[in-house]
């Protein structure tokens, strides 16, 4: 089914509610994946996993974190599933709930201490929901804010889910770094529980905006079409008749995610850790200068969006990779220094150009897929690319510089995930109307798909 949907058209005000909609979700995902790393790095490994050895309880804190990234592939089935043939509307409602839920109950949870085994197992089972959850939620919401754009703009809306995930990051550090000034003792009683507990204040504020926006009017056609002529599980159906786009999608996102994870996570460990594996630097500066690169990383995703309007999704997405890939490629050469500025103006650099290829990407997924199948596609495609980027890259990472003592070598590893990036874009086709109006004069394609 390929009918053209009319735009809609809304209001100042409908538009702003939309966007946070849209982002709100997004950035209740980063936030409760920062302050979870933070917290199993600092206090959960003592009050979770009751074990001598403090490496292995910091480990078994950290892999619960790895077992909800897991899930995401299997949330962005179920919840697709939900969104292509229930409404986008319910999907977001369910996902939504379940991850405000998940990082509100851990807020609340009681320690080894206090119920012995029961403890870690229900820490394991919350990451299980939350990483269930998150991945219906991006997906979910990418395709809501589009379906809700005018065609002029949906690479804009689309935006408004990608800058969620820089404005989470930023507000999980600086409520961690207003927790870090408690005293020791209090942060370890429990102050690591009020990050969490904020989360059931985004919650309700999410559940509240998402009230007042209608289904999207892509679903709406999908409700007046006879049901025998569509899609009993719409993940089945890409599957069988665009496996190749699918594939496609995921290996874009693989060198992007493979990168930010690695500015987001591995650059601080890698520069605050002692020689020869690290830097030996302080930490703070570091996190500071992190934090102003993420805003600059949610600016250049507006603008990139924005652009990609007016010139289409590819060459925009293109000049990312091209520029992540040079970015990976120096990145430890400019670190080499050794100085706070000198790891600070890479990480700048680095989320400077993934945001050229970030932010216009929800809405190049979500136009790669027909309605009929859009959820189950994108949120499959982007979670699966995922996984296989950043969900391993910290590990290649931290694997690299303990085998080699050489940061140079991860610089060659993500660069290496970037051409698969750079190379899957430019097989697949442009999505954006402004181009794909020339191009359907003079061939047709059935690769895309129109809103």
């Amino acid at each position: 089914m390929k009918t053209r949907t009319s735009s809609p058209h809304h209001t100042k005000s409908s538009r702003v509610r939309v966007g946070l909609a849209a982002g709100v979700g997004t950035a209740l995902e980063f936030y409760d994946f920062a302050i979870y790393g933070t917290a199993a790095a600092l206090v959960f490994g003592h009050i979770f996993f009751q074990t001598d050895d403090a490496w292995f309880a910091t480990f078994m804190s950290l892999a619960t974190f790895a077992l909800g990234f897991l899930m995401a592939p299997v949330g962005a089935v179920l919840f697709g599933w939900i969104g292509d043939r229930y409404g986008r509307r319910p999907s977001l409602f369910l996902a939504f709930g379940l991850m405000g839920a998940s990082t509100l109950l851990m807020g609340l949870l009681p320690t080894y201490a206090a119920i012995g085994i029961l403890a870690p197992l229900l820490l394991v089972l919350l990451r299980l929901c939350h990483g269930l959850a998150r991945g219906g939620e991006n997906a979910g919401a990418a395709v809501f804010a589009i379906e809700h754009a005018p065609d002029r703009s949906r690479g804009l809306y689309g935006s408004f889910v990608a800058i969620g995930s820089p404005i989470g990051l930023i507000l999980a550090n600086f409520a961690f770094a207003l927790v870090l000034l408690l005293p020791d003792d209090a942060v370890t009683d429990w102050g690591w529980r009020l990050p969490f507990l904020a989360g059931g204040v985004v919650l309700v504020f999410g559940i509240w905006v998402r009230k007042g926006v209608d289904e999207t009017p892509a679903f709406k056609e999908i409700e007046g079409e006879p049901a025998d002529e569509l899609p009993k599980v719409p993940l089945m159906d890409v599957l069988r008749r665009r496996w190749r786009v699918l594939l496609l999608a995921a290996g874009v996102n693989i060198g992007l995610n493979a990168s930010t994870f690695a500015l987001a996570t591995f650059m601080l460990s890698y520069a605050a850790a002692d020689a020869p594996e690290g830097l030996g630097l302080s930490r703070q500066p570091i996190v500071e200068g992190t934090l102003l690169a993420l805003a600059g990383h949610a600016v250049v995703n507006v603008f990139a969006a924005w652009l990609s309007d007016r010139i289409g999704r590819k060459p925009v997405m293109i000049f990312g990779a091209v520029a992540s890939f040079f970015s990976a490629l120096f990145m430890f050469q400019i670190t080499s220094a050794g100085t706070v500025t000198a790891v600070n103006t890479a990480i700048f650099i680095g989320f400077i150009a993934t945001g050229f290829l970030f932010g216009p990407m929800y809405t190049f997924y979500a136009e790669l897929f027909p309605k009929e199948q859009r959820q189950s596609g994108l949120g499959f495609a982007f979670h699966m690319g995922a996984v296989l980027g950043g969900g391993i890259s910290p590990l290649v990472a931290n694997r690299i510089i303990a085998e080699t003592g050489n940061g140079q070598y991860v610089g060659y590893y993500l660069a290496a995930l970037l051409v698969v990036s750079f190379l899957c874009l430019l097989v697949l086709p442009e999505t954006a109307p402004i181009r794909r109006q020339v191009r359907d004069a003079h061939e047709p394609s059935d690769a895309g798909s129109r809103v």
